[in-house]
């Protein structure tokens, strides 16, 4: 009977785990930068659109002002194709209640919404970043048959070097499949310091 070379099988063994654990390697490295490619390739704006809101539909009055926010953010302060800028818009208004809804036209509240963003990149303005009230701040109650929600949201609003917050109370309504949905919106007044 032949005896092995001990020594040749240990370099074979080894050479085959340098082999294996290099491939391992490759492959999961590989499948990070492809994951991370697609993920940058995205803007935020596509990100956003990329969103199925039947199936993914923001579960509470904080989500559902954190995506309308992320949308305005969007509005003011990325590049974004026509196309895109009219379907991000119509997005935008499936957070809105029926009733504002009926306000205006879907052509109406693109019109609208051009003007002012139009009106903002004439004055050099951007929401650099905002900030939505904590889950224990948002008010919810039930009135005239319906769950209704208040909460507010804080936009920081950069006009170049310039930053000013400014504070927003949003108004929710569920609906009939359990979704909230934005009433209206209005500005809060900052108190002054005389109480």
């Amino acid at each position: 009977m032949k005896r092995r070379n001990p020594t040749r099988i240990i370099v074979i063994f080894t050479v085959l785990a340098v082999f294996v654990v290099g491939l391992f390697f490759y492959i999961s490295n590989r499948s990070k930068v492809v994951a991370e490619g697609k993920q940058q390739s995205m803007t935020a704006v596509q990100e956003i659109l990329a969103r199925n809101l039947e199936t993914n539909y923001p579960p509470t009055p904080k989500e559902v002002l954190k995506l309308y926010s992320e949308i305005t953010r969007c509005f003011y302060g990325e590049d974004y194709t026509e196309e895109e800028l009219e379907r991000l818009a119509v997005y935008s208004r499936r957070l809105f209640d029926d009733e504002l809804v009926a306000n205006q036209t879907d052509e109406q509240y693109l019109n609208a919404l051009k003007a002012d963003i139009d009106s903002w990149k004439a004055d050099k303005k951007v929401i650099s970043s905002y900030s939505v009230s904590s889950s224990t701040d948002v008010q919810e109650y039930s009135f005239g048959g319906y769950e209704w929600a208040q909460l507010y949201c804080m936009y920081s609003i950069r006009m170049g070097t310039h930053i000013a917050p400014v504070q927003e109370r949003f108004l929710m309504r569920k609906d009939a499949v359990g979704h909230w949905k934005i009433v209206g919106w209005e500005l809060v007044e900052p108190e002054d310091d005389n109480g």
